[in-house]
């Protein structure tokens, strides 16, 4: 299965961004196949941004994200 995690772009040199995916995670990644500013959030699969997402958009992803991560705290599951 391949997931891919929305971040937002907080700087932007050339084809390079750095992204914050929230929680002080922070990666640089790969913009050539997307066309991405500063203050946009793009989804990021394998170091490479595919998709620029609105940001209501990518907040709900986010917000799933955390609901799956919390119940796999309480489960115990890995």
């Amino acid at each position: 299965m391949c997931l891919a995690i929305p971040a937002r772009v907080i700087e932007k040199n050339g084809n390079r961004a750095r992204v914050d995916f929230g929680g002080g995670v922070l990666r640089e990644v790969d913009l050539t196949l997307v066309e991405a500013e500063v203050g946009n959030y793009v989804l990021v699969h394998a170091g490479f941004a595919i998709q620029v997402l609105d940001e209501e958009e990518a907040r709900e992803t986010l917000h799933f994200w955390g609901e799956i991560l919390e119940a796999e705290e309480l489960t115990g599951s890995k």
